[in-house]
């Protein structure tokens, strides 16, 4: 870059993560550029993620959310943002954009040298009779907010479904908590949380219903209808009443401007862009929840509409305005929610995305205390990680619990991202003190783990392959926890010889029978598998033990991870 760039006139339609971040980035690289954002809605930076936190009453004052004012904006980066104005047509040819003023009527052309979409996502939701209008929502903008809010101040529903169990319908459902709303999570899948694997969603659906919470899974909305008393849904397979409906049930992205524009998009709408951002247009960019991206993990295309990318792909196209050469390269789908005290984080790829595609993989569930045990408050962490076979190298990650949360998914991010190997995880330097960690952090044990069986030192076995393992005797089924542990609960079949007895009961078993050993989280499992195959018998380590395959099989009805 020079110090002196040709002037040029830059539009960027949309502002918040996406708009907002590319306008105050080219400002920064160039001074003298004409910057125009146009925003549609009343606001053109605010924190759509902390919306429901101000349901809930957590964030006190609605100023907290608006980042930014059109003022703010033109007095700190001389930008020209015009809210209420939505672009409405643009034309390629002649590099001219229809604009109309929804405050005043006026239509008016906007001409560009470099333009910039950032139209983001829109609710993905079936149409509503305008007779329940006003007592159906969805949550993506302050105005929305503000319907809810009104609504739960003007007509104190006591009851609410809530369509869709992802990252924001849980936010939603804590916040409706806070008002003292009964809440029923509907999803059409068979687990809640999709980012997530089935096995890891059994944990958190038991949390939701320990809550008083009610969740309906394997249902879809059919019909919503008025009744003297609120709504009434009928679903695919039962029907619910409830006095205000909030669809949290995803997104589809906002590419119509785009298609107009004969702007090349993907068959899910998402607008296809390089990797500086340009769209099938050189003159014309994108970035946010209107694009297609590349998962970083696979190579595949995918649609990631979370904040954390848009802002990275804004930089990126800011960037190549203005003449630096930057490049984006993808995602990982790392995100993190908190329900309650609960913390649900997930990074790389799931399970489900592995068997989908084929790959080499395997899997590991280890439980770690979030600190060292001897200091107050240590409280379990379910990781369960996904990794490459043959090399190890880590493909993905998910965590659940109470504390540190967020610190373990992160460092598994930052693995992933780097091609770390489980190996190398489990040699990580990490920062250690009894309030923070153990000397060999949670993430270290996954990574050992994995190694264990990387190096030939313990064979695995999984929840799901538990029902299938013969009971005829032709296998011996070996529960190592102790007598106690036992008696509360075991897994049919399962013999029960403690840990500490094992090397004086060896006699009672049949080395030539294969053993399928299981403890309570798989610790004792793999010390007792140790022993067991250094006295020449062949044994299998229960992954998760004991307490993963409880979580998941404490319902009647059990889907497959996949």
């Amino acid at each position: 870059m020079t110090d002196r760039m040709p002037s040029q006139k830059i539009v960027i339609i949309g502002g918040v993560a996406g708009g907002a971040t590319a306008a105050a980035r080219i400002r920064r690289l160039d001074e003298h550029a004409e910057i125009v954002v146009l925003e549609r809605g009343k606001h053109i930076s605010f924190a759509n993620c902390g919306l429901p936190y101000y349901i809930s009453g957590k964030i006190l004052h609605k100023s907290k959310l608006t980042l930014q004012s059109p003022k703010s904006f033109k007095d700190r980066f001389n930008i020209d943002v015009r809210i209420q104005s939505e672009a409405v047509l643009i034309n390629r040819e002649k590099k001219l954009i229809t604009v109309s003023n929804l405050a005043s009527g006026e239509v008016y052309v906007e001409s560009y040298d470099k333009l910039l979409i950032a139209t983001g996502a829109k609710p993905n939701m079936p149409t509503i009779p305008a007779s329940i209008e006003d007592q159906v929502f969805t949550l993506r903008n302050i105005p929305d907010m503000d319907r809810i809010l009104r609504y739960i101040d003007t007509r104190r529903p006591r009851s609410a479904v809530i369509i869709g169990s992802g990252l924001i319908g849980l936010e939603i459902a804590e916040s409706l908590h806070a008002h003292h709303i009964d809440i029923t999570l509907v999803d059409r899948l068979n687990q809640v949380l999709p980012a997530i694997d089935y096995d890891v969603a059994a944990e958190v659906k038991q949390y939701i219903e320990k809550l008083g919470m009610k969740v309906l899974l394997s249902e879809k909305v059919q019909a919503v209808s008025a009744t003297e008393n609120g709504l009434t849904l009928q679903l695919s397979q039962s029907v619910i009443d409830a006095e205000m409906v909030i669809f949290a049930s995803g997104v589809i992205p906002e590419s119509r401007l785009a298609s107009q524009a004969m702007l090349a998009l993907n068959n899910r709408g998402s607008i296809i862009v390089n990797k500086q951002m340009q769209t099938s247009d050189p003159s014309i960019y994108a970035v946010g929840d209107a694009v297609e991206t590349t998962n970083l993990v696979t190579g595949e295309k995918v649609f990631a509409p979370l904040a954390g990318p848009a802002n990275k792909q804004a930089r990126v196209a800011a960037d190549h305005i203005c003449g630096l050469t930057s490049s984006y390269h993808g995602v990982q789908n790392s995100s993190i929610v908190k329900f309650f005290d609960l913390v649900i984080a997930t990074t790389g790829i799931n399970e489900k995305t592995a068997n989908r595609l084929g790959l080499d993989y395997d899997k590991m569930w280890t439980y770690s205390p979030s600190h060292a045990t001897y200091y107050p408050g240590s409280q379990m962490l379910s990781i369960k990680t996904i990794y490459e076979k043959q090399t190890g190298r880590i493909l993905g990650a998910q965590v659940v619990g109470f504390e540190g949360v967020d610190k373990r998914c992160d460092i598994l991010a930052t693995a992933i991202h780097f091609g770390t190997t489980a190996k190398q995880l489990g040699q990580l330097d990490l920062c250690y003190a009894p309030p923070f960690s153990s000397a060999k952090d949670p993430v270290n044990i996954a990574g050992n783990a994995i190694s264990n069986v990387i190096d030939g030192l313990v064979k695995t076995y999984h929840w799901h392959q538990v029902p299938s393992l013969a009971r005829d005797g032709s296998v011996t089924l070996l529960d190592t926890r102790t007598t106690e542990e036992y008696q509360n609960g075991h897994i049919e079949g399962y013999i029960n010889i403690p840990l500490d007895e094992l090397r004086s009961r060896l006699s009672e078993l049949d080395n030539n029978k294969p053993i399928f050993v299981t403890c309570q989280i798989g610790l004792r499992g793999y010390v007792a598998a140790r022993i067991l195959t250094q006295h020449d018998f062949t044994a299998y380590n229960l992954s998760g033990g004991y307490k993963l395959y409880q979580t998941i099989y404490h319902d009647s009805e059990v889907m497959m991870p996949w």
